[in-house]
């Protein structure tokens, strides 16, 4: 594939739109109505009934049916409530054995050189908390004399299979400068990130010029990697992608370091090709998308690599959220970063005539794709906006808002102007390097990088103007997990049984 020649993808048609800041739901028990604790029940009276008839008699001294009724083998009242079952939960009977600690972690260690980590089941099938009702030695239940809690749990027929509001899904992302790892929970409209992890590795650290890893890129990336190993074990994840970019493709020793990865760490990393990383660009952001705009430049400024895409919204007929990646006109990935057009021009002390050649380098890029004549025809409606993801936009707009420490809840989805995004530009420019160290939106791993990526935006912006930006920090941790569970379908299904419950009711 050359690297400025678009590419049209008719995109994914993902189901749900799924927006961010979903509160978690309650992890404790469910109360619901007739669950009011009932004083004259209790373990050792566990009927309700009053002194008078716990014998059997009642206070005419005739025979209780109810008691006559369960002597002869009769069904019990099927009036306990879901109460009982609550306390019961709380007060297992002592001596029925739940799942095994060693079991779970045996089968998560063993499940994680796979690379997808499986549920803990029990060995004769069961679901590993259900709790078998006692039997005397005839195999038949036992009466109420012989049971020692008549609010015992019948074994569960349901399958083995974690629901999908309790399953962990998992994305990680090994890039040219990062290793992210991100781990979330369905919820009813989106997901719950539940843990995340992050460090800057600087992968593809010399590739530009000696087209391989190094050794010391490759033990930070591999030290990295293993504590993500160790936080999917831990969390016992279920469904997982794991993936590697630009600096696994273009390195000439990228899969033996794949085969290092996996004998050292337990992970199968898969090296995905631009068009799959564009779009899960897409995935990640596209809920950000303005519902008025006619077009979006989403852009994405990697550490080896910068994607493109063209969303034409013209005809989009009401769709909103994820479905808008069915709307990918065309996109393009242009060979540099922040990581190797920084070693090719510098990144630590950079002029005005070192910073006006790195735009150049990647206008001459841009120059090469078609992409620039459809879409400037298109841009002169004047309904687009941008949306970048990457640690170039956010630390502007961090910048921008003046924050002393960054905080991605203020970051994530601000709208800047056209006017504000040249200004912050050209206010880093002027930082010296050890001013850029001292910013708390940069810090000591950016701040020889932060140029770079910012004269690649500038290119972007001298090719297409727009007047507005909005900022991601989100990407393709987040496609990931999005295409997971819609392919799993744990939104749908949760629709459909919503659905089915309120006719039952009708």
């Amino acid at each position: 594939m050359s690297s400025g020649e678009p590419q049209a993808d008719a995109g994914r048609a993902l189901r749900n739109d799924m927006p961010r800041g979903i509160a978690e739901r309650g992890s404790g028990e469910v109360h619901s109505r007739g669950d009011a604790f009932d004083a004259s029940r209790s373990p050792e009276n566990p009927d309700g009934a009053t002194p008078e008839s716990q014998n059997g008699v009642t206070p005419e001294g005739t025979p209780s049916r109810r008691r006559k009724k369960r002597k002869r083998g009769g069904k019990r009242p099927v009036s306990q409530g879901l109460g009982a079952q609550i306390w019961q939960e709380g007060h297992p009977v002592p001596g029925k054995a739940t799942c095994s600690g060693a079991q779970n972690s045996q089968t998560r260690t063993q499940a994680a050189t796979t690379g997808s980590l499986p549920a803990v089941n029990s060995p004769n099938g069961e679901h590993p908390h259900s709790i078998a009702p006692p039997r005397n030695e005839r195999g038949a239940a036992k009466s109420a004399e012989q049971r020692p809690n008549r609010y015992q749990r019948r074994p569960s027929t349901r399958s083995t299979e974690a629901p999908d509001s309790q399953k962990l899904y998992a994305a990680l992302d090994l890039g040219t400068n990062n290793c992210r790892l991100l781990i979330a929970r369905p919820e009813e409209r989106g997901f719950r990130v539940v843990d995340a992890y992050s460090r800057i590795v600087r992968l593809g650290e010399g590739v530009g010029a000696n087209r391989k890893l190094g050794e010391p890129a490759m033990e930070r990336a591999i030290d990295a990697l293993a504590n993500c190993h160790r936080k999917l074990a831990e969390r016992g994840v279920q469904r997982s992608r794991l993936i590697a970019t630009e600096a696994c493709r273009a390195a000439e020793n990228g899969e033996e370091f794949i085969d290092r990865v996996r004998r050292e760490t337990g992970l199968a990393l898969e090296v995905v090709n631009r068009e799959t990383e564009a779009r899960l660009a897409v995935a990640g952001c596209v809920s950000l998308v303005d519902q008025q705009a006619d077009g979006v430049i989403l852009f994405d400024i990697g550490g080896g690599s910068s994607e493109i895409v063209w969303l034409d919204l013209r005809n989009r007929c009401g769709a909103r959220g994820f479905a808008l990646t069915r709307f990918i006109r065309a996109w393009t990935s242009l060979p540099v970063g922040v990581v190797n057009l920084a070693e090719r021009h510098g990144g630590v002390h950079v002029t005005p005539d070192i910073f006006e050649a790195m735009v150049q380098d990647v206008e001459g890029m841009l120059s090469r794709s078609d992409l620039g004549k459809e879409l400037t025809a298109a841009m002169g409606s004047g309904g687009m906006h941008m949306l970048g993801t990457s640690g170039t936009v956010t630390t502007l707009a961090g910048v921008h808002l003046g924050l002393k420490r960054y905080d991605r809840r203020r970051v994530d989805g601000t709208w800047l102007e056209d006017a504000q995004v040249g200004a912050m530009i050209d206010r880093l420019r002027e930082m010296p390097y050890e001013e850029r160290v001292e910013n708390p939106c940069i810090g000591a791993d950016r701040a020889d990088l932060v140029l770079a990526g910012c004269a690649i935006l500038e290119a972007i912006r001298r090719r297409w103007s727009c007047s507005r930006l909005r900022v991601a920090d989100r990407g393709l941790r987040e496609g990931i997990l999005t295409e997971l569970m819609s392919a799993d379908g744990v939104w749908s299904r949760k629709n459909n049984g919503r659905r089915g419950r309120y006719r039952g009711k009708r």
